[in-house]
C-alpha cells in the first residue's frame, strides 16, 4: 500500500521558471500512476483544532482505501482563514503537483464577513476556468451562512454555488457541511469548526462525488 503525503501550499524558488516546476515536482514525488486529489479550501479544510489525520481530506482518504482505491494521493491544499482572493493563484502552485481532482471549497469566509458576492463568484469561477483549462475534475462544495447580513445576502451566497455549477457544468455539493452545520456534537466549541465526528460526516458527505471522478 503506498503512503500518502502532504503537500503543502508554500514553496520560495529563486531559480528559473522551468527548473522551479522540475524541482517542485521531485519534491512532491509526482507518479505517472496516482491520482492526485487537491483540496482546495480554508480552514473546515485545514482541520483547525483537530490532528491531520482526523481532517475531512484525510478520512476521505481512509474511506477511499477501505473501498480498495490504492494508487492516489491527497493534497491538503486548506489554509485557515482563507477567502476566494487568491484562489486561482493557489491553484496555480498546486497545478505543480498535477492533481487530477479539484474539490474547490472556498468562499465561507467571504460570506461570514460581508465580502462582495460578485467578488466571491468571479474569483471562483476563476478558478474553475484554470482548473478546467487544465482538464481537472472540479468538484465545487456549496456553502450556507447565517443570515446575519440580511435575507438577500444569504440567498444570493447560496445562489452563487449553484450557478456556478451550472454554468460551467460541474458537480456541486450543495453543502459542505451537511448534518454538520448547528449540530452540536459534530462541532468543536466555537460552533464553527467541526470535531473529528464532523469531519467524518464531511468525509462521507464530499466521498461519492470524489469516486464519480475516479
Amino acid at each position: 500500500m503506498m503512503q500518502h503525503k502532504w503537500i503543502y501550499s508554500k514553496w520560495v524558488c529563486g531559480v528559473t521558471a522551468g527548473v522551479c516546476l522540475w524541482l517542485a515536482l521531485g519534491l512532491s514525488g509526482v507518479r505517472a500512476d496516482e491520482v492526485r486529489i487537491l483540496f482546495l479550501g480554508d480552514s473546515l479544510t485545514a482541520g483547525l483544532g483537530v490532528k491531520k489525520n482526523q481532517a475531512y481530506p484525510a478520512v476521505v482518504a481512509q474511506m477511499l482505501r477501505q473501498q480498495g482505491y490504492s494508487e492516489f494521493r491527497i493534497i491538503n491544499g486548506g489554509i485557515s482563514g482563507a477567502t476566494t482572493a487568491g484562489a486561482a493563484s493557489r491553484l496555480k502552485w498546486h497545478l505543480k503537483a498535477a492533481p487530477h481532482v479539484l474539490v474547490l471549497a472556498l468562499g465561507a469566509n467571504d460570506g461570514l464577513r460581508g465580502l462582495s458576492l460578485d467578488t466571491m463568484a468571479k474569483n471562483l469561477d476563476d478558478t474553475i476556468t484554470l482548473a478546467l483549462e487544465n482538464n481537472l475534475c472540479v468538484i465545487l462544495a456549496g456553502m450556507k451562512i447565517p443570515p446575519n447580513y440580511g435575507p438577500d445576502y444569504t440567498r444570493r451566497f447560496q445562489q452563487a454555488f449553484r450557478d456556478l455549477a451550472e454554468k460551467h457544468q460541474i458537480p456541486l455539493i450543495p453543502f459542505l457541511l451537511d448534518k454538520v452545520g448547528g449540530v452540536a456534537d459534530k462541532n468543536q466549541a466555537d460552533r464553527v469548526h467541526p470535531n473529528a465526528a464532523g469531519h467524518q460526516q464531511i468525509a462521507r458527505t464530499v466521498l461519492p462525488y470524489i469516486q464519480e471522478c475516479l
